[in-house]
């Protein structure tokens, strides 16, 4: 995957750097694997907006991924790689020995043509999906379960992959994207490789137009509204939010705040949190 760069030739395109889709082999989705998409922009069954600037947007159908990789020993041949406007990765297009089609997200190194497999036992080439508990140390995985046979549920974005750090009883110990480090049963299954499109975090829109093809609205900064509408608004010219730290439209304290809940659940599984 490589990024495309562009002159100025425009004002759109100063400053725009969009991906190639060089690795991209077929325009046409599977038909199959396609439902209606509808997306609520950022409001509740009632119509009210609990998340801003979402709206707009050119319309998109879901492709259906195979998180869980429950189609065990049946070999399966990469029959394209293929563009998903849902998520930063690409997606592969599987053709199953039994006749059934599904998607995966597409694995750096995986081309068309090749065989992979999940269940136990496999080889460790990438795109195949195995148990923790067989996957050596220092191999990097991603979509990985955190629950037995529910699905890939982290690890599951462009250019990402985690490494198997420990083994020890029924745990094996991950070292995650963010740095986080967690411990995760050792049946849960992952796959093999880093996840591709590992350059997207370099992409440019290059205009506001772009953005709101993509279904992000504009975002305005508080310290230049009203005082009734934003905690850092108000003031006579350029005036300072008035407060000791930054906060949220609603009062709360902004940048660093951690959110996560101390009676979570899960806590007890975290060795070492990630860094803000």
């Amino acid at each position: 995957m490589s990024i495309r760069l562009y002159k100025s030739y425009t004002p759109g395109t100063r400053g725009r750097a969009l991906s190639s889709f060089t690795e991209i082999t077929t325009n046409k989705p599977e038909k199959s694997l396609l439902q209606k998409n509808h997306r609520n922009k950022g409001r509740n069954n009632q119509g009210i907006i609990t998340i801003r600037h979402r709206g707009g947007g050119h319309k998109k159908r879901y492709r259906l991924i195979d998180f869980q990789r429950n189609k065990h020993n049946i070999e399966a041949t990469v029959a394209s790689i293929q563009y998903d406007p849902n998520r930063n990765a690409r997606i592969a297009l599987l053709h199953y020995q039994d006749g059934e089609k599904r998607y995966i997200l597409h694995p750096t190194a995986l081309n068309v043509g090749d065989k992979i497999v999940s269940g136990s036992g496999v080889s460790l080439t990438p795109g195949n999906a195995l148990p923790l508990a067989e996957i050596p140390l220092g191999t990097s995985i991603h979509n990985i379960e955190l629950i037995p046979n529910r699905g890939g549920q982290i690890v599951r974005s462009a250019g990402t992959s985690a490494k198997i750090v420990a083994k020890e009883g029924n745990y094996i110990t991950l070292r995650l994207p963010s740095k986080e480090i967690r411990l995760i049963r050792k049946e849960c299954f992952a796959t093999i490789g880093e996840i591709s499109n590992n350059q997207s975090f370099l992409e440019r829109s290059g205009k506001a137009g772009r953005t709101r093809w993509m279904g992000i609205r504009p975002r305005v900064r508080g310290s230049v509204m009203n005082a009734c509408d934003h905690p850092h608004g108000g003031g006579e010219g350029r005036a300072p939010i008035g407060h000791p730290q930054p906060l949220t439209p609603w009062g709360k304290a902004a940048l660093g705040v951690k959110t996560r809940d101390p009676k979570k659940a899960s806590n007890s599984y975290i060795i070492r949190r990630r860094s803000n």
